[in-house]
């Protein structure tokens, strides 16, 4: 059984491994709420893992760690076991799903160990692991379902309440479970009135579909760029947990996260990957049901794949209403586009694209399509454009967002 004097154990033995993550207030946010965030984005290998997987290596007699270590993972538990067995001397091998970034399989292979791929989700990887593990005697450092593991994760609740005792609710990630179990454990602990809330992605909602229907259910798919919490089947030990300790989980869209990790980028200056900025994502879209309390939002980590954040941050304007497209039906005839140009700048829109098409169908012989691409200020802005160009006869029959 898990008890707090473990949690505690686990922070002693952590104190000079991790970075201290202080809590930052977050005013920005839009929130019908007081928004801290909790920025393990910024610990060691980038993510939270560092806290319960090398918690876990420490506590492995010398017999077990003779064999050497073997962990599944998307990415963030592999570097953080690995850098525990760097640091610990102790052979490692890491398998990871193949879709996996590829900066996390070279950083996962930077701390010593050695990367195997399996084809499919991070469920394939722990398939694949837990046959080599069978095969070659290595000991096996699960990612969430243990409860050393959890024990190391529940050493950001302890920070987040000794260092805010104010704190009404917090707001934590869901993949396999292991982090929201061990916060919310030693929260609870500490705090008994604490809310904890969970957030999954929409398209790897496992945990949030388990617990509704009160049985453990594995996911025939998971389609979500947050890939560190895209985990088919939650864990025994933290389903338990999370049924006993956490409030209630919500779900965020794609854009929804993409949004999340805009703002963290623009307003806060922290970069997060998908599975860290999914509690925010659930304030800023007010999946949370309070009102005017204070809460904490845990960053859970930034390696996001530099080859999507181009997407992201495009998905994140189009949702903030920050750019869009949309396409007028005119008359062809000179003139239309600077009638069109002169009320969006009128309005300070900024157009980037312009698109022309008279060869459409669907069109009049004497139509064409205008396809414009603007940048606004926010959704406000962008509709006082729209009812602008409405109002001097401009009419918008599509628009992409």
């Amino acid at each position: 059984m898990l008890t707090i004097d473990k949690v505690y154990d686990a922070r002693q033995v952590l104190k000079n491994v991790i970075r201290k993550t202080n809590v930052i207030p977050a005013a920005d946010v839009s929130s019908y709420n007081h928004i801290y965030l909790k920025p393990e984005n910024l610990q060691r290998t980038g993510s939270f893992k560092i806290r319960g997987a090398y918690y876990k290596v420490s506590q492995l007699s010398d017999e077990e760690k003779s064999h050497g270590i073997i962990a599944s993972s998307a990415g963030n538990h592999a570097q953080g076991t690995a850098l525990a067995a760097q640091e610990q001397g102790i052979p490692c091998v890491i398998c990871m799903p193949d879709n996996a970034p590829i900066s996390k399989i070279e950083a996962t292979k930077s701390y010593g160990a050695s990367v195997e791929l399996a084809q499919g989700a991070y469920d394939e990887a722990y398939a694949l692991a837990c046959q080599l593990a069978e095969e070659n005697g290595y000991f096996f450092v699960h990612p969430y379902d243990d409860e050393d593991v959890i024990a190391g994760q529940g050493t950001i609740g302890l920070e987040i309440l000794e260092e805010l005792n104010n704190i009404d609710a917090i707001v934590c990630p869901i993949g396999g479970g292991g982090l929201i179990s061990g916060v919310a454990f030693a929260a609870k602990c500490l705090k008994p009135s604490i809310k904890i809330y969970g957030v999954q992605a929409a398209k790897a909602a496992s945990m949030y579909q388990s617990v509704k229907e009160d049985k453990q259910l594995t996911l025939e798919t998971v389609n979500t760029f947050a890939d560190g919490i895209a985990v088919k089947h939650p864990g025994d030990i933290t389903f338990q947990m999370v049924k006993e300790y956490v409030d209630e989980i919500v779900t965020v869209e794609e854009d929804e996260i993409a949004a999340a990790i805009l703002h963290l980028l623009e307003k806060q200056k922290l970069i997060a990957e998908g599975a860290g900025a999914v509690s925010v994502a659930a304030v800023m879209f007010d999946k949370i049901p309070l009102r005017d309390k204070n809460i904490v939002c845990i960053v859970s980590g930034g390696n996001i794949d530099v080859n999507i954040i181009d997407r992201v941050i495009t998905r994140g304007l189009l949702l903030s209403g920050r750019k869009t497209s949309f396409i007028i039906q005119l008359t062809d005839k000179p003139g239309q586009l600077e009638n069109v140009s002169h009320i969006i700048a009128q309005d300070g829109g900024n157009v980037v694209a312009v698109d022309y098409d008279n060869a459409d169908p669907d069109l009049g012989i004497t139509d064409c399509y205008l396809k414009i691409t603007l940048e606004t200020r926010n959704k406000a802005h962008l509709n006082q454009i729209k009812h602008d160009l409405n109002a001097n006869g401009l009419h918008i029959v599509k628009e992409s967002n």
